[in-house]
């Protein structure tokens, strides 16, 4: 039997994506590559800790969780996160950013600045504007501010994300225009933080970092793996979390993070997608329905 490999999630870097796997190695992922892998027969997802902590008790998680921590974990994992509230005393600067999914859909979102863009490009914003940066407080009122004000949401739904990456408006500065809209509009708000310096708004834009011209539409989405299932198609693009693959029925999406918590084996290439697929009926090809 082949070594089995426990996967850590998708990565992103100046150099693209990559799927990490526990131990610290790597695996690149670029357009055109072979995605196959298996899960081992008669395995179980186990809980894959918190902060850098295995789970004490190796529970069992739903295959369904994007999350694969125990409730326990889960807890502890965010009782340590920025999102959480419970850092005021972080020294750190933080940016806030405007980013962009789609049409209609731009939220607003604090990073630490040392982390640059790869908050950005873990979400699948595809396209992004700093707002501003200061202490951490500073920045979490003005994401409040423009959430009261301008009623800028600071979530955007990964489904919502999904249904429209290969139909965004074919031109930079199209995708740009309503972050550039919404930038003029909160950098005018009153009441701005003191200690939140203003940026300007410079948007960056990653359709090409994410492989998103001509890309096909979606027929469905993995629902969660299984034990014995397998996934396998070409790599046509990626974006946050997720692999679009081209497998023998049309495109399906792959979030990365159904893989974590499963001992994972290099499938055949030439393989079948064979775990449960949640079909996209308004967008699936005729021939679609056999196929899942």
């Amino acid at each position: 039997m082949a070594q089995a490999w426990r996967c850590s999630g998708l990565r992103w870097s100046a150099d693209g994506p990559a799927l990490a796997w526990d131990g610290g190695r790597r695996s690149a992922l670029t357009w055109g590559k072979r995605v196959a892998f298996g899960v081992v027969e008669g395995g179980a997802r186990t809980c894959g800790g918190a902060r850098g902590h295995a789970c004490p008790v190796r529970a069992v998680v739903p295959g369904r969780s994007t999350g694969a921590r125990c409730e326990e974990c889960a807890r502890l994992d965010r009782a340590h996160s920025v999102a959480a509230d419970t850092m005021a005393d972080d020294p750190r600067p933080y940016h806030v950013y405007l980013a962009w999914f789609g049409p209609g859909m731009t939220k607003v979102g604090i990073t630490a600045v040392e982390r640059g863009s790869a908050r950005l490009l873990e979400q699948g914003a595809v396209c992004f504007t700093w707002l501003g940066a200061g202490p951490l407080m500073a920045a979490r009122r003005t994401e409040e501010l423009l959430r009261a004000a301008l009623r800028v949401p600071d979530r955007i739904p990964y489904g919502a994300k999904r249904a429209v990456r290969s139909s965004l408006p074919p031109s930079e500065a199209e995708r740009a225009a309503e972050v550039a809209d919404l930038h003029a509009r909160a950098v005018a708000l009153p009441d701005w933080p003191e200690s939140l310096t203003r940026e300007p708004c410079q948007p960056v834009d990653h359709a090409g970092v994410f492989g998103l011209a001509e890309l096909p539409d979606a027929v469905g989405e993995v629902a969660e793996l299984v034990a014995g299932g397998t996934v396998s198609g070409r790599l046509v693009a990626a974006a946050g979390p997720d692999l679009h693959v081209a497998a023998s029925g049309g495109v399906v999406v792959v979030d990365t993070r159904l893989m974590t918590g499963w001992d994972l084996v290099p499938a055949r290439a030439d393989g079948e997608l064979t775990v449960p697929v949640r079909v996209f009926r308004e967008r699936a090809m005729n021939t679609q329905d056999g196929l899942f």
